[in-house]
């Protein structure tokens, strides 16, 4: 019967027995599916292929990159109506895990370089109206001060104080405003910050960071304040209308603001911000309203390669995302938005409707999204909110959006939601599971495309899912419990086999 291998690196034995029992399943295991590039339209797939050919970043993290720059350019400009009653913002929440060294911050950068010039250019536009509004307030605070001394004077001298109490309160009501300069690229900024920015500064933004750590370590997803935070961050995806009250300087509200977000976050740190929060991420709804990916790192496979002299796609991207940011912004005198709906057209409708009551009809005990129903009811709102930016993108804000801008949208959203189902499946598997389920998956993959089934445990360590050697081993011990692969010594060399049934006629 041959020697019976062992998953022990000092006890494992010296050749493969080729007796292979049947591979016993793993548990919760989500299959990756390929990135539905051409659900993209054609020029913004054009350039995240473009993009993606230099920086060699998983795919669709490069598209994430592509998709949070749309959403920060349209959001201001539309919502959305899916039906009666039933229409929001078109803004994008995105969230990719992966560790860092991806090069998310390149991607972002490449993608939002039409963004930062705008910024730039309407700050520079607006420095006469903000020096005149810097006049105004002082000639502000010094009328102001003189009511103060008025007050004061005719306190000590027992005099009436209400003429000027009363003329200090009128004043209050006319504090000038500021002029509001859009200030839409925002990085690590607390939850509080970010309100303000929106309140005060533009009611236009986007969180986009590469150091998602940041959000989901900071100090503000403590246990004590996360349930309020998150709250803002859910309003904020909502469109909706949040107060923020402060004992020490002037409240404000958020009021008709959009936001989009785009993280990237180490697994590890999600984890970690899982077992802080408790149940409150998933039972408030805050990562159901992400577009979650989960690629496998390109870190290793990434040979050097010069940058192109021209870069045509995202210059044509670069082009459409400054007009439409070049679109005046409708807003009322309270700095509220307004923006133009979009509605489905008939055959879009339809599909849409498809589309929405095929996931429901998995939220059931027992469906195939009912362990996800969170993240899988609000599939349908995120596919048309990214059917509308399709819809502007490439035909503007007339019209209603067509069936071929929601079926590119719907395709991208269902990946998104397989990708949900994949973490958040291995998410509730205790760290060693999760671990054996990620090697699994990498050396299925790595053996199919390599036409083996056996490969090096050191490649392994440098090129796979897992670099520490604790975690490695005990993920190799679990999968060969299961009888998935063996660990076998030739000479000093440690071999991983996987069992050829894994791979059928792959092979």
């Amino acid at each position: 019967a041959g020697v019976e291998p062992s998953s022990d690196p000092e006890n494992a034995p010296e050749s493969d027995s080729g007796d292979w029992p049947e591979p016993q399943p793993l548990s919760a295991r989500v299959e990756p599916e390929p990135y539905p590039f051409d659900a993209l339209p054609a020029t913004i797939l054009a350039a995240v292929e473009e993009v993606a050919g230099f920086v060699k970043a998983p795919v669709p993290l490069v598209a994430s990159s592509a998709l949070a720059a749309l959403s920060l350019a349209c959001q201001a400009h539309i919502d959305v109506k899916r039906a009666e009653r039933l229409q929001g913002p078109s803004g994008l929440f995105l969230l990719t895990i992966a560790d860092s060294g991806e090069r998310k911050s390149t991607c972002d950068g490449f993608f939002s370089s039409a963004i930062r010039p705008y910024q730039e250019d309407q700050a520079e536009a607006m420095k006469p109206v903000i020096e005149r509004h810097e006049a105004d307030m002082d000639a502000w605070a010094a009328e102001r001060d003189g009511l103060l001394s008025a007050v004061r004077d005719a306190g000590k001298k027992g005099k009436p104080t209400d003429k000027p109490r009363a003329d200090l309160a009128d004043l209050q009501n006319h504090k000038p405003e500021p002029p509001r300069v859009p200030r839409m690229l925002l990085g690590d900024e607390t939850p509080e910050n970010l309100a303000w920015s929106l309140a005060r500064h533009w009611p236009s933004a986007g969180v986009v960071s590469s150091e998602a750590g940041t959000v989901f370590g900071a100090h503000g997803m403590g246990k004590d304040s996360v349930m309020r935070n998150l709250a803002l961050l859910n309003v904020l995806w909502d469109g909706g209308t949040h107060s923020v009250g402060r004992r020490t300087s002037e409240s404000f509200t958020v009021k008709g603001a959009r936001l989009t977000v785009a993280l990237q976050v180490q697994e590890a740190t999600l984890r970690e911000f899982f077992s802080k929060s408790g149940a409150l991420a998933r039972g408030t709804g805050f990562l159901a309203r992400f577009l979650v990916a989960w690629p496998e790192s390109t870190q290793g496979h990434r040979p050097f390669t010069e940058a192109p002299e021209n870069w045509p796609h995202l210059a044509a991207f670069h082009r459409r995302i400054t007009e439409i940011l070049n679109d005046p912004v409708s807003m009322d005198d309270e700095g509220a938005l307004s923006p133009v709906v979009l509605s489905l057209a008939t055959d879009a409708k339809e599909a849409w409707r498809e589309y929405h009551d095929a996931i429901e009809s998995e939220l059931v005990s027992g469906g195939e999204l009912y362990d996800v129903r969170d993240v899988a009811s609000k599939t349908a709102d995120n596919a048309v909110r990214l059917a509308a930016l399709f819809q502007l993108f490439e035909h503007g804000m007339s019209g209603a959006i067509g069936l071929p801008a929601f079926e590119g949208a719907s395709r991208i959203a269902a990946w998104h939601l397989n990708e949900s189902r994949r973490f958040f499946g291995e998410l509730a598997l205790p760290a060693e599971l999760a671990d054996a389920a990620r090697l699994d998956g990498w050396l299925f993959e790595h053996c199919q495309r390599e036409r083996t089934h056996i490969v090096g445990k050191n490649h392994v360590r440098q090129r796979g899912p897992l670099r520490d050697g604790g975690r490695l081993d005990a993920a190799i011990r679990e999968l060969s419990d299961l009888d998935r692969l063996r660990l076998m010594k030739e000479g000093k060399r440690l071999t991983i086999y996987l069992n050829p049934e894994l791979l059928g006629a792959a092979l």
